[in-house]
C-alpha cells in the first residue's frame, strides 16, 4: 500500500460497519465519549476516523476486548443534529484513507491514533469487461428514485462517479452484506480497478445478478 507523508492525530470511532471514500454514513451518537468526540469535531470542524471493528461491541464494555482494523477513513461531518444532550444524530461523509501507525485508548475509554494519510484513488475509467457493475449499480439508484427516495436519503452522494473504478467498487462495497475482514481487504486495496475486479468475483459467488 503506497503512503503519503502527511501523519495527523485523529479520534477513532470503532464501528460494526465500514466507511468508505465519498461514501454516505448516518450515526446516531449517545455514549458520554462519543458525544464529547463529535462535539469536538463539530466545534473545530474537523473529521474522526471510522475504523471497522473486527471483534468486540461498539457500545462500551468495561471487560470485553476491542480489536479494529488498522485501515479506516477520515469522516467528514456534514449534517448535525443535537437531539438532545445525550443524543446526536449525524450524516458523514468519507474522505481520506488512513493506515493506523499507532493507538492510545483514554481515560474516557475513546481511541485516538496516529494515523498516515493514504493516497486518494486515481479516476480509473471502467474497462469494458467491468461495464456492467456500473450499469447494474445505475439501476440500483434510479430504482430508489423511482420509489421516492429523497436525495438527502441516498445512500450515494453526488456526484455519482459510474465512470470511475473507484466509486463504483466503493459503492458495491457498503452495498454488499460481506464480513468485516472482507470490507477491510476491499478498503486496503490501492488499485482501484483490482478493487473492482474483487466487487464482480465477490458478486459472482454471492450469485448476484446484476446484467
Amino acid at each position: 500500500m503506497t503512503l503519503s507523508t502527511q501523519i495527523i492525530t485523529i479520534p477513532l470511532f470503532p464501528l460494526g460497519s465500514t466507511l468508505f471514500p465519498k461514501g454516505v454514513m448516518e450515526l446516531q451518537i449517545f455514549e458520554v465519549r462519543y458525544l464529547n468526540m463529535i462535539k469536538d469535531c463539530v466545534k473545530t470542524e474537523s473529521p474522526f476516523g471510522i475504523v471497522t471493528l473486527n471483534s468486540g461491541g461498539e457500545v462500551r464494555s468495561p471487560v470485553e476486548d476491542v480489536l479494529f482494523s488498522q485501515v479506516g477513513t477520515l469522516a467528514n461531518i456534514d449534517h448535525f443534529d443535537p437531539v438532545q444532550a445525550n443524543l446526536y444524530f449525524i450524516r458523514c461523509s468519507g474522505g481520506a484513507r488512513f493506515k493506523v501507525i499507532s493507538t492510545e485508548k483514554l481515560s474516557n475509554g475513546q481511541w485516538q491514533a496516529e494515523v498516515n494519510i493514504l493516497l486518494e484513488d486515481q479516476l480509473t475509467p471502467i474497462p469494458d469487461e467491468l461495464k456492467v457493475t456500473s450499469s447494474a449499480l445505475s439501476k440500483i439508484i434510479d430504482s430508489m428514485k423511482l420509489q421516492g427516495v429523497l436525495e438527502s436519503q441516498m445512500p450515494f452522494q453526488k456526484p455519482y462517479l459510474l465512470d470511475d473504478c473507484g466509486w463504483v467498487a466503493n459503492r458495491w462495497a457498503e452495498l454488499l452484506p460481506l464480513n468485516p475482514g472482507q470490507k477491510e481487504h476491499l478498503l486496503g486495496v490501492e488499485n482501484p480497478r483490482l478493487r473492482l475486479d474483487l466487487i464482480l468475483d465477490l458478486l459472482d459467488e454471492m450469485k448476484i445478478t446484476i446484467k
